[in-house]
């Protein structure tokens, strides 16, 4: 393996790394997103928790004061819209829990954007994916099945809220891919966050807080509501989606999205601990397989290949010229 490609794999395995210790805030986060969001309200929970996070990295990026080459066009343009998703996503998925899906439950249903990243990247961007990609993706769809899809096959309104966020969160990870490395990712997380917070705010407004304003106000007297919101606001939110900023400019979305979707993973052993969510035999097999699934996808396979090929041609080349220096002794 020369340098370049060792250097190359290695940074991706670190990056990697990042990604999944987001997954893991995230997977935990599903848990506070559902007690939380029942104690003050789904869009509450959602607009406040990414405005305190957008605020609290905006403090930090002043006090940093990094001298970086920025194009602020290209930061707000990238940050807005990967908000704008964002908000969607989230929100969907509050209601998703709101209405009665289980924390382990919408872990899994979420993960459904590992089918969708590649398959959106290849028809949008022509990015193509290897096939350990595509086999970790094809388990992944049988751990899926196996947690979420009941005998009679049939999704409450609950899961088709997840699902939308599913759908939704695709478009955000790519558009992630696709300003992370144009821009600080810090600053874009951070821009990114405002503008979900804000956006949250307008239906937190009309259905929650004109709704019922005394109510609303007096939930927050709960410290039991303030726990998971800043959970949620500081890791799932403030180092969480930055890990994904950062560690998305070195990892390929396809990965990138199977990397994230073991936060269902995490989700479903929080519920189980925390909830106390019973997990059966059918989805124990389900997150064994997910771990299977994203172990395959981070193989590099291909890279393996070439790196044999080059090394067999240079031990022929080798072997060719000890036998030219033969003939001619």
């Amino acid at each position: 393996m020369n340098a370049t490609t060792e250097y190359s794999t290695k940074r991706t395995i670190g990056y990697s790394a990042l990604l999944l210790l987001a997954t893991m805030i995230w997977g935990a986060a599903f848990v506070a997103q559902s007690t939380g969001g029942e104690l003050i309200g789904p869009y509450s929970f959602s607009s406040i928790r990414f405005l305190i996070a957008g605020v609290l990295l905006l403090i930090i990026a002043l006090i940093r004061k990094k001298k970086v080459k920025r194009n602020f066009k290209t930061l707000i343009l990238g940050g807005v819209l990967a908000g704008l998703f964002l908000a969607l996503a989230t929100n969907l998925q509050q209601l998703g829990l709101h209405f009665g899906t289980t924390a382990g439950k919408a872990g899994f249903i979420t993960a459904t954007y590992i089918v969708l990243v590649p398959v959106a990247g290849l028809l949008i961007f022509k990015k193509k994916s290897g096939w350990n990609i595509w086999i970790g993706i094809a388990i992944a769809l049988v751990s899926l099945y196996l947690l979420c899809v009941n005998e009679s096959f049939t999704f409450l309104l609950s899961d088709l809220l997840v699902l939308g966020c599913a759908i939704v969160f695709t478009f955000q990870i790519l558009t992630i891919d696709k300003f992370a490395p144009l821009t600080d990712p810090f600053e874009l997380s951070c821009v990114q966050f405002l503008t979900c917070g804000i956006v949250s705010a307008i239906p937190m407004i009309i259905f929650e807080i004109a709704k019922t304003p005394t109510e609303w106000a007096s939930s927050f007297a709960n410290l039991d509501a303030w726990i998971p919101l800043l959970y949620a606001a500081l890791l799932s939110s403030g180092v969480a989606y930055t890990l994904q900023t950062v560690g998305q400019r070195w990892v390929k979305p396809s990965l990138a999205a199977l990397l994230m979707s073991f936060e269902s993973v995490f989700a479903a052993l929080s519920g189980w601990i925390i909830l106390h969510e019973s997990l059966t035999t059918r989805e124990i097999i389900g997150c064994a397989l997910m771990f299977v699934a994203v172990v395959i996808a981070q193989i590099p396979f291909n890279k393996i290949k070439k790196n044999n090929n080059i090394e067999n041609k240079e031990k022929e080349e080798n072997n060719g010229t000890k036998t030219n220096d033969n003939n001619c002794d």
